[in-house]
């Protein structure tokens, strides 16, 4: 018999992390190995900085739904209010799920919301990755020998 470590669990609620050490504390963390998978997601990555969040909300309208990003924390939560016309209608069964949710997410530094849309039962949450200039990579020129640097002048 083998212990296999799998570190799918990090992977869904975390964006745009290229640090191990946060997403660790995530895995280790006893409420995310617990909670349920209501309502189901897709963390898409495409391009270098952009990020999509797709949940499956059918039943859901806009007016539903709340999306709040507070800090590296963006939090989708909902609940489907009364409808005049479920009141009329007596269900056999009820195999769309209607009940209330809180999905929080981690979101790693530099990482904006652009938009979010809901089409066809589908909430669509665009992220971007927007890098300070002074946190950018720069390029450092190489002197040559001949040269003379501002601390090496001739006395």
């Amino acid at each position: 018999m083998t212990n296999v470590l799998t570190m799918t669990p990090l992977l869904r609620r975390s964006v745009g992390f290229d640090r191990f050490n946060d997403l660790f504390d995530t895995f280790f963390d006893e409420k995310s190995t617990t909670q349920d998978h209501y309502p189901p997601h897709n963390i898409e990555k495409y391009g270098e900085n952009y990020y999509r969040i797709t949940m499956a909300l059918a039943g859901f309208r806009e007016s539903d739904l709340n999306i709040v990003q507070n800090g590296n924390t963006l939090t989708v939560s909902g609940e489907i209010q009364d409808r005049e016309d479920d009141a009329e209608v007596e269900f056999l069964h009820r195999g769309i799920a209607a009940r209330a949710f809180e999905r929080n997410f981690r979101l790693d530094d530099h990482i904006k919301v652009n938009e979010a849309s809901l089409k066809d039962g589908l909430l669509r949450i665009e992220l971007e990755r927007e890098i300070p200039e002074e946190k950018k990579p720069k390029m450092i020129k190489i002197k040559a020998e001949a040269e003379k640097l501002p601390h090496n002048k001739a006395k």
